[in-house]
């Protein structure tokens, strides 16, 4: 099984994590991955979405989404993570303290 993920973080009454997609084999797969959910993801509660924006940062690993609805507005952040314990670079288990 991949060790990369692409995670949405939020809020909505207490913080929240996300899998949108699991998996995936390599950090390129996972980028790709993130780049489709940012026009598609959509947040498990019911919002009638107007429109999207997307904000990436500057590390372009990681981008907010934000959904305004007829009634509310709704922010989560996509990003890409790796399971350290799977990594194929033994310096991220060292830095980990694993």
């Amino acid at each position: 099984m991949g060790s990369w993920v692409v995670i949405a973080e939020y809020y909505s009454d207490v913080q929240r994590t996300e899998f949108v997609c699991r998996g995936l084999e390599t950090k390129d797969q996972a980028l790709e991955a993130l780049r489709a959910a940012l026009h598609t993801y959509a947040p498990s509660k019911k919002i009638i979405e107007k429109r999207r924006q997307v904000y990436r940062y500057p590390d372009r690993e990681t981008y907010l989404v934000v959904i305004k609805g007829r009634l509310t507005e709704w922010e989560c952040t996509l990003r890409v993570a790796e399971l350290i314990s799977d990594s194929n670079d033994p310096a991220v288990a060292v830095r980990a303290g694993q």
